[in-house]
């Protein structure tokens, strides 16, 4: 089966945008969990003042982003950026951190958040005080004004993740197979299960998903819902999560048990790299964080300095992470600086024409 706008699975190792009043309560969170880039001032109108706001600052999905937003502003001369997000995954927590970060980030936001209803008043609050916000990783709601969004076909890579298991499953495989969601409710993450029950369906009618089923970010939670999951259906051929807690967790249950069914999930976490370094893991799904951290943040510098940013979807890639490309993934993530190396002409050609790149925003998902 292949998607029209599924990304890749091979590439070579090269490719691959109202203020609330600063009170003493949002202070202390924006120093606790806020970092901050800076480069010489710039002779061409002074510092810009940018801010990025993320859901979680401690799990790796975020704070890639973070990184590749860090990375085009520190190759920006005259660029302060302050990130900031809760130390776990807490939407009005974010969202109180993020309309306070207007008050000092004046040249724009990048908004990348896991409850996107809450964040519509704040966002077009913002907006309409001259903030301007670019949305990253998690597509805009109406209302929010926001008309700029940086993200990937996640029902693609749904389907990249259970085009994968089935070819593992081997000829007409009947069974059932179980699909877990961190947080239901938000559209990057159904739209992935989604677009794993429906592979299934049409390439393997023999195998029944069940689910998806709650398995939560935060990691301890997540290993509780897993290791419930696979007791209450011991002979599912495969578990397919949609986060990045999902990947480590499942391989962690599998290698406890030796278990012979297939486990598989997102992200590029260092322990789920590890995983499949050793083969406990078939593969992950790399959304590529980095590299949408990266576009958002230039697209919103380049926005502050006169190049309005184009108005859609800004669709980028996925990746597949198996057996065959894990070393080059593994030395990509030594740093930022090399994750910035390994995507830099892919960077370059994105960016080179960015309306090329752009779908409706309506057709996000």
């Amino acid at each position: 089966m292949t998607h029209p706008s599924s990304p890749s699975t091979r590439r070579p190792a090269r490719r691959r945008l109202v203020a609330a009043s600063l009170t003493a309560v949002l202070l202390v969170p924006l120093a606790a969990c806020g970092s901050s880039s800076e480069t010489d001032e710039a002779s061409d109108g002074g510092t810009l003042h940018l801010g990025m706001a993320v859901a979680n600052i401690s799990l790796n999905f975020a704070s890639s982003m973070a990184d590749g937003a860090k990375q085009a502003a520190a190759h920006n001369t005259g660029v302060k950026l302050q990130v900031v997000g809760p130390p776990n995954t807490d939407g009005p927590a974010e969202q109180k951190l993020f309309s306070a970060l207007g008050q000092t980030a004046t040249d724009g936001i990048v908004l990348e958040n896991l409850d996107p209803p809450i964040f519509t008043r704040p966002s077009a609050q913002l907006i309409d005080s001259g903030v301007p916000v670019i949305a990253l990783d998690t597509s805009p709601t109406d209302g929010s004004k926001i008309e700029t969004y940086v993200g990937n076909d996640n029902y693609a890579l749904g389907a990249m993740l259970a085009e994968q298991a089935i070819e593992r499953l081997g000829d007409n495989p009947t069974g059932e197979i179980v699909v877990g969601v961190p947080n239901p409710g938000t559209p990057v993450l159904d739209s992935r299960a989604q677009g794993i029950i429906d592979t299934f369906a049409k390439e393997a009618p023999g195998v029944k998903a069940l689910g998806p089923y709650q398995t939560y970010s935060d990691p301890a939670q997540n290993y509780g819902a897993w290791q419930s999951l696979v007791n209450a259906h011991p002979d599912a051929l495969a578990y397919l999560g949609v986060g990045d807690a999902d990947s480590y967790d499942l391989a962690k249950i599998k290698q406890a048990q030796k278990g012979s069914y297939l486990v598989a999930g997102f992200d590029v976490d260092a322990k789920t790299l590890e995983y499949v370094k050793e083969g406990v893991l078939f593969c992950t799904l790399d959304p590529e964080h980095f590299l949408k951290g990266y576009i958002a943040m230039q697209l919103l510098i380049d926005n502050a300095r006169g190049t309005a940013a184009p108005k859609g979807w800004f669709e980028t890639p996925g990746l597949v992470v198996d057996a065959s490309n894990i070393d080059a993934i593994l030395t990509r993530q030594q740093s930022p600086e090399d994750a910035y190396s390994y995507y830099e002409d892919q960077i370059k050609e994105l960016l080179a024409d960015p309306e090329a790149q752009m779908k409706p925003l309506e057709d996000a998902r």
